[in-house]
């Protein structure tokens, strides 16, 4: 009887352990390589502008709200000339180089941009009250090859989509990305709604090409004081 017992618990045990294995597998099947320094700039895309990357077929739909704040709108007001960082969905298409490193319970993006860094949670915590910032809070996970994620608890950014067109965000913006390998290319759908500004949400698509051999993230070191004194020369609307 014990016999019969310990080959059944044995067996048990090593079924458990098949099903964990095959299952550790599959996971580690379903994890894309995006690991390495990426390069965003004119090698890869179309610098980004007024029609770039929101053009004619992607333009986000505005309500009367974001119009309003775009009729103020002045090259002189706008946060980066403070030293404040871009955040998604534009910090993504600036042309500058990104790198990624995954570990097993997040991936991190550090941009060269702005000496950003991005942490993807992929451990299923949940955002506290204390998560709000430029780059709000991420988590996420992988699917058949693709890493989907989704961004909440931005802060207000009075130049919130990009650094051309005046549209702000709050913090109702809702960003999800989805990150997967095309041969060499690293390429990204990325989608962002806002209630607060959009009617609708709005999405683009772009691609990084592997770094040239040997490259390492530049430091951006703005400097707050001679980054503002360069908008005088701006003319501005309003006297």
């Amino acid at each position: 009887m014990y016999k019969q017992t310990s080959r059944v618990l044995k067996s048990a045990i090593l079924a458990c352990s098949t099903l964990f294995f095959l299952s550790a597998v599959a996971q580690q099947d379903d994890t894309p390589d995006l690991t390495g320094i990426w390069d965003g700039g004119t090698r890869a895309r179309p610098i980004n502008g007024e029609n770039m990357p929101w053009e004619a077929h992607n333009f986000p739909v505005l309500n009367e709200r974001a119009k309003a704040y775009q009729q103020v709108w002045e090259e002189i007001v706008a946060p980066k000339y403070d030293c404040q960082p871009a955040s998604s969905p534009a910090i993504q298409y600036d042309p500058y180089h990104m790198e990624v490193t995954q570990w097993p319970d997040r991936v991190l993006f550090r941009y060269e941009k702005d000496d950003q860094l991005r942490t993807i949670w992929l451990d299923g915590r949940e955002p506290k009250a204390t998560d709000f910032g430029v780059q709000g809070f991420s988590v996420g996970h992988y699917e058949e090859g693709v890493l989907h994620v989704t961004t909440t608890h931005f802060v207000f950014d009075v130049a919130g989509f990009d650094d051309y067109n005046g549209i702000p965000s709050s913090s109702q913006k809702v960003v999800t990305e989805k990150y997967w390998r095309d041969g060499d290319d690293l390429r990204i759908e990325l989608t962002v709604e806002d209630p607060m500004f959009l009617r609708e949400p709005a999405t683009y698509t772009t691609r990084w090409i592997p770094a040239r051999q040997g490259y390492k993230l530049a430091s951006y070191d703005c400097d707050a004081e001679s980054s503002r004194a360069m908008v005088r020369f701006f003319p501005s609307k309003y006297k």
